[in-house]
């Protein structure tokens, strides 16, 4: 059991301190390699922008007015209603029909609901664009979000696809500030140190990603099995020698859920989606690049991890009842919250820049590293579950909660 322990407390000190590094040395690079558009001097590319919705009436004119507003152009706009049952169809032809003249918008109908990844290939069937921006209906974008995204593609033509940076914009309850802190410094430093030290990235969020059209025809559009379209899409870049990189100055405004449950049911399924692509690219943890193997090997390390902390949890929970001593490694907890908080003070510096966070924000820091480590260790240990006992399940979409 101390062996057991020593690793559910190292761990997640020893990745910290990697990514946190990681992620310095990523901004530093930014700020002194600045991209190069090959492309100046040339005709502007058409971009694509794809939309797909399921129930999302309500999310659906921000959306589309921030695509208006996008300084880059041409631009095409395809919406793609995917089985609602509410009034996003009608909705999708009230604003092509308000934004006529500004900009070109198709309407795809698809029926019955079949997923966001089969509505991708939809929208991909009738997009004409070289490079495809892929939304959720929940988000709005920075206007000049595509600018930075291009230049990845014009610096290296096997750049194949290229990720954005979510922010919560939902703070109006407790759960949505949490989240709030874990997009700006959880995911946003692991990407970023990810991207230094590997060259890679696990995922791009399906929320705010630009492809190459080129690129995702190679390696056969998007997976409709998959129950995370965009992590398994990144690792078959990967498998065609393709590159996925990280773009934090592509921002998107995002709803995340605001009760319990629905974030549960979120991070299953990502975890789910996590799973289903180490399976799926196991090969790789021996004919992979040393950066493939390296983020496989993590991926399993951290499932692991996982299902060591839960033993060790019940084991000391067991050990609490029956003996009724608390026993708790004061060095041990100073270290992890002195990690946890370095971390979200460097997430805190770069995204204060652009008022995506206050310094009140951080006050909630204590709650997060207790309430998110027991959210996403059940989230975990409930979709291995899942993936062992309904292997084959599909992706599909259910009406959101988004706290609007």
């Amino acid at each position: 059991m101390g062996t057991l322990s020593s690793f559910v407390i190292l761990y997640p000190v020893i990745v910290s301190i990697v990514w946190i590094t990681g992620s310095v040395f990523f901004s530093i690079q930014q700020r002194q390699v600045p991209l190069i558009n090959l492309h100046e001097g040339k005709p502007a590319d058409l971009v694509s922008v794809l939309i797909p919705a399921h129930n999302e009436a309500e999310t659906l004119a921000s959306v589309v007015q921030s695509v208006s507003e996008l300084t880059y152009s041409p631009i095409e706009l395809i919406l793609i209603n995917d089985g609602s049952q509410d009034a996003t169809l009608k909705v999708m032809k009230q604003l092509a029909q308000q934004y006529h003249g500004q900009l070109p918008i198709e309407v795809l109908n698809l029926q019955p609901n079949q997923g966001k990844a089969n509505a991708l290939n939809q929208g991909a069937k009738v997009a004409r664009g070289k490079f495809l921006l892929c939304l959720d209906a929940d988000s709005y974008v920075d206007r000049h979000v595509l600018e930075p995204m291009l230049a990845q593609f014009y610096n290296n033509p096997r750049v194949g696809a290229v990720g954005g940076k979510p922010i919560v914009r939902n703070r109006t309850s407790i759960l949505g500030r949490l989240e709030l802190l874990e997009y700006v410094g959880v995911i946003d430093i692991i990407k970023r140190g990810q991207a230094f030290v590997t060259g890679h990235i696990t995922t791009v969020s399906g929320v705010v990603v630009a492809y190459r059209k080129a690129a995702l025809a190679d390696v056969g559009w998007w997976n409709i099995d998959a129950i995370t379209e965009d992590i398994d899409v990144t690792w078959r870049l990967y498998q065609h020698h393709w590159q996925v990189v990280y773009c934090p100055q592509a921002v998107a405004w995002i709803l995340v859920p605001e009760h319990v449950r629905d974030l549960i049911h979120q991070r299953q399924r990502w975890a789910r989606g996590g799973f289903e692509v180490l399976f799926r690219n196991r090969k790789l943890l021996v004919t992979g690049r040393l950066s493939e193997q390296w983020l496989l090997l993590d991926m399993i390390i951290s499932d692991l991890w996982a299902i060591s902390c839960s033993f060790v949890t019940l084991f000391y929970l067991m050990t609490v009842l029956f003996t009724g001593d608390l026993i708790l490694d004061g060095v041990i907890l100073f270290l992890l919250l002195l990690i946890s908080l370095v971390q979200f003070l460097i997430g805190y510096a770069d995204s204060k820049k652009s008022d995506f966070i206050s310094w009140q924000d951080l006050l909630l820091l204590p709650l997060y590293v207790i309430f998110y480590w027991f959210i996403n260790l059940i989230s975990c240990l409930t979709a291995l579950g899942s993936f062992f006992l309904d292997p084959k399940h599909t992706g599909s979409w259910r009406s959101p909660d988004r706290g609007l």
